[in-house]
Formats: C-alpha cells, structure tokens, sequence
C-alpha cells in the first residue's frame, strides 16, 4: 500500500536545515520530544490519498501532477515578483491539497458535517419522522440522547475528504482569485516554521472571515485574504481577480506568524535552525490548535448555523 503525503514533500524539504544537509528539526505537540528527520518520514498515512467514496479512488493523484513539480519555481516567483497563471494554481492548489488531504483538514470538515447532521436530527425529531425509539429508551427523543451523549454522531473523515477532492478545482480557482501578501522574511535568524498543517488561520476585523497564512520557505509565506464577495461563475484560471501585495515583514511580524504555525500545527512543527530558543517557543504555544465553533440562529422556523473555524486552547 502507497504511504501518501498530505504535506509534499517539495514543500518539507525547503525547511531542511544546511547543518543537518538532507534533515530538517522537528518537535511534537503532544509530548515536546525533539527529533531530526527527513521530508519522506513524516507527513505521511498508508494510502492517504486513496478514497473509496470516488469512481476514480487516486484522482487527488492526478492533481497533484500539476503542483508538486512546480512548487519550486512558484515560490520563485513570488519572491522574485514574478507571478504569473502558473504560479497562483500552483500555490493555491498546494493550500487545497492541504485544507482537503491532511488529517487536520478532515477533521476540521468533519466537525462541519457532524454539526448538520446534529441540527437536520433536530429539525426531523421535531416533525416526528423517525420511527419508535426501543423500550429501553422510551422517553428519549433521538436529539436528546446526542445531547447527553449516550449516542454519537460519528463522521467517516474520508467522506468529507472525498467532498474536497471532488471540489478542489473549484477550492483552488477561489483562493486564486482572493487578494494574496507575499510576506518576505529578512531575518535569516528568525526563519518561518512549516507544520504538519502549514495552512494557519488568522482572525480579521470581520468575525467571518479567516484570512490563510501559509509558510512556504523559511524566508517566504502568503497571507491569502479572502473576499466575501466572490463569486466563482465570474473568474477563471486566468485569475484575473487576483491582487498581491509585497511586503518586507518585521521581526514582531515574522514571531506572529510563526505563533499562528505552531498553534495551527496538529502535532508537529518542522524548523531549519536549531536555535536555543525554538523549543521554548514551541512550548508556549503548544496549548493550542483548530477548532470548529457552531452557532446556532433561529431563522423563521428553522436554524440558520453558523461554523467557524477558531484557534482554541487545549
């Protein structure tokens, strides 16, 4: 069986360290432990990319075709501000790959579903359309037993997998036609981290809106801000609503977006430098990873829900 990477490896080993040479430093959420490791070693579940869901169960396959050998020359250009078609579809493709493939990603997607499914339970307890409840658990309404957690709403992550694979295209023209930040990182002492989830989530001044900071080199990230107004009918791949700004971050700059990296990471997070204060870092921000918030509002007789996606403490 293929061990498929849900994070290219093109992507890890731009963080490999020139001490280590083929290496990179890494250290886990979940007990602190340090490690060095290659780019083949992590990121990786035994046929990840296989989807049983789909007529074609290796489509993300052919996708990935278009990405992965031209993920160098990509983020050339945006540090060399020479973006063109090709190198927008192949850095939001590497962001949808990530967001559809990782385990973060489909566990994020299936606290969406569980949600609908919890409120579509809801709504059909109410008009009475499922059958007698057994003796044992007479009295209890299916919705109840849920609440009180005697029954459970359990999502198969594949599934809501085998949804992005289907829609990554779509995915993937949206984020190219968004207003991106190039985020260039001067601080050759303060290089940007990569994670297992290097696609981290920042708040804006608007509460639905999540903009994606992306590390794509230790000196190199985009920030991509979404725009509420977009409508997919109206672009293409020529991108032709895409805007970019270039910016030469600050040291303060640079500490929060590796802050977002780490507290995004769903248990690791890869750097190039063994730098003393790296592992103290990390440990501060450990605590913390990506939730999925739902908001119920009553909308005439039924329930508007509102799923956001938020950086929660542990």
């Amino acid at each position: 069986m293929p061990l498929d990477h849900y994070v290219s490896q093109v992507h890890l080993k731009n963080f490999y360290s020139p001490k280590l040479k083929c290496l990179m430093y890494a250290i886990r959420k979940n007990d602190l432990k340090l490690f060095q490791t290659n780019s083949k070693s992590v990121c990786r579940i035994e046929n990840g990319s296989t989807n049983l869901y789909l007529k074609d169960v290796r489509l993300i396959e052919s996708f990935l075709k278009g990405i992965e050998p031209k993920y160098n020359t990509a983020i050339k250009k945006l540090a060399e501000n020479q973006i063109d078609a090709e190198c927008i579809y192949v850095i939001a493709g590497f962001v949808a790959y990530v967001l559809t493939c990782s385990p973060a990603g489909m566990r994020i997607k299936s606290a969406y579903l569980k949600s609908m499914v919890e409120e579509v339970n809801q709504m059909a307890d109410k008009q009475n359309l499922f059958p007698v409840l057994p003796t044992e658990l007479a009295g209890e309404s299916l919705s109840q037993l849920i609440k009180d957690g005697k029954v459970n709403v359990d999502i198969d992550p594949k599934y809501p997998q085998a949804i992005g694979i289907n829609s990554i295209l779509s995915v993937t023209n949206m984020f190219g036609n968004f207003t991106w930040e190039v985020l260039i990182n001067p601080y050759s002492d303060s290089p940007f981290f990569t994670s297992d989830f290097p696609v981290a989530i920042e708040e804006t001044n608007d509460l639905c809106i999540r903009n994606r900071v992306i590390p794509l080199s230790p000196s190199l990230a985009v920030r991509i801000r979404p725009d509420p107004n977009f409508k997919e009918n109206q672009s293409n791949f020529s991108f032709s609503n895409f805007r970019c700004l270039i910016n030469k971050i600050s040291r303060t700059q640079v500490t929060n977006i590796n802050r977002l990296v780490v507290r995004c990471a769903e248990n690791i997070v890869f750097y190039r430098d063994d730098k003393e204060w790296v592992p103290r870092f990390v440990k501060r921000n450990t605590p913390f990873r990506i939730e999925t918030k739902t908001h119920r509002i009553p909308q005439g007789k039924g329930m508007f829900l509102w799923v956001s996606e938020e950086i929660v403490k542990m």
